[in-house]
């Protein structure tokens, strides 16, 4: 049975209309149910006049103890968000509840409303792998991790973008393996490439590599600027494309073009980067922690091959030899561009990536594919306990 126009209370702190919020992905994600699942209901975003309080006991902890309190999963917030989830989700009558990213909001709910819990990633996996996961007190460890475990007990449907999650909350948490799905997540662009077009595609003259990042130091920026030196040592005629995320001053080279931000949002920044993907050979991405990585959708939906880290849940949206190539995690410059220039330097190669990158996309890193998926299991969800 299929439930059709669902009425779906959409939960989170953040604006769900913002398009910059969770990179997009909230929009994104509320755009799909919108379309394929039901009436979605925002409950959100979410204020609270006890937001300073984590704020100043990380003050006073960092100050006295070295260590950090974790300001955006704790108690205080948790308990204050769900005081007003609860409020309104008793102004009207609801089918589900879907919480995207949103443990917090959902850990200390009340509701007999079956609930869809939807991450990236778990807590523990963000302990000493996230910058503002590091350095915490033992106890705002242990109250982080109390409240993720709350949430996944709640959730009667824990959907995750990557295997390296979903088996987080199962083995982590205890998370029941039959309520435990794994959709990848899609590309974030208001217009998909014309695939004809993307098909079109052929190598440059000269190698060019996209950086395509907010954070030079945690998205392994100096690894792709050492893959530049590497390449001309091996003969290659390179260029890097460095597109949101100004490098240190000591990172400079006559081949190298920084371009600080283009926002999606802007008709004529988005054509601008739609030209970076259409004209780049490579995203080189030597990311140092990632979640999913939303961007490598869209490199596919470009017939871009992306060149990565194997960490985190990149494995989810990179697969060897499709849409592109990882390397370990303690690969440097000299072993990126070995890679690249022997794919650069096969045609045939070249191309079938690029054909099989686009494939990758149309079959599996688009939005419309995890609607259909993710809209099925909410209906099951639904069904199961009206049963």
């Amino acid at each position: 049975m299929q439930n059709k126009g669902l009425k779906i209370a959409y939960i989170t702190a953040l604006d769900p209309k913002d398009k910059n919020a969770w990179s997009g992905t909230h929009n994104r994600i509320s755009q799909t149910l919108q379309k394929c699942c039901g009436d979605l209901f925002y409950i959100g975003p979410l204020e609270t006049r006890l937001k300073h309080i984590p704020v100043i006991i990380n003050h006073i902890t960092t100050r006295l103890l070295g260590k950090n309190y974790n300001t955006s999963h704790n108690y205080i917030l948790s308990k204050a968000y769900a005081k007003q989830i609860n409020k309104k989700l008793k102004e009207n009558k609801y089918d589900i509840i879907f919480a995207p990213a949103a443990s917090i909001e959902i850990a200390n709910l009340k509701v007999d409303i079956p609930i869809v819990y939807l991450s990236d990633s778990t807590f523990s996996l963000f302990v000493g792998y996230k910058k503002y996961c590091s350095n915490l007190l033992d106890k705002s460890i242990k109250e982080s991790n109390n409240i993720e475990k709350s949430a996944i007990n709640k959730a009667d449907l824990l959907i995750y973008a990557s295997k390296w999650a979903a088996d987080s909350a199962i083995n982590d948490y205890g998370a029941d393996k039959s309520k435990v799905f794994v959709v990848p997540f899609g590309a974030n662009l208001d217009k998909i490439p014309d695939k004809n077009l993307v098909l079109q595609r052929r190598k440059s003259e000269k190698c060019r590599l996209l950086f395509l990042a907010a954070r030079w130091e945690y998205k392994g920026g100096d690894i792709a600027f050492d893959t530049l030196l590497e390449l001309e040592k091996l003969g290659i005629d390179a260029e890097l494309i460095i597109c949101g995320a100004i490098p240190p001053e000591e990172y400079k080279h006559k081949n190298m073009t920084v371009i600080p931000f283009l926002d999606k949002n802007d008709e004529k920044q988005y054509k601008e980067l739609e030209k970076l993907f259409l004209e780049s050979d490579f995203l080189i991405l030597p990311t140092q922690e990632e979640a999913f990585g939303i961007v490598f959708c869209e490199a596919s939906a470009f017939g871009l091959p992306s060149i990565a880290t194997d960490t985190g849940g990149v494995s989810g949206v990179i697969k060897n030899g499709k849409n592109g190539f990882m390397l370990p995690l303690e690969a440097k410059g000299a072993d990126y561009a070995k890679l690249i220039k022997e794919i650069y330097l096969d045609d045939e190669r070249y191309y079938n990536l690029v054909k099989s990158s686009r494939k990758c996309f149309e079959e599996k890193l688009n939005w419309d594919k995890w609607g259909k998926t993710v809209c099925k299991l909410i209906n099951d969800t639904v069904d199961k306990k009206n049963s």
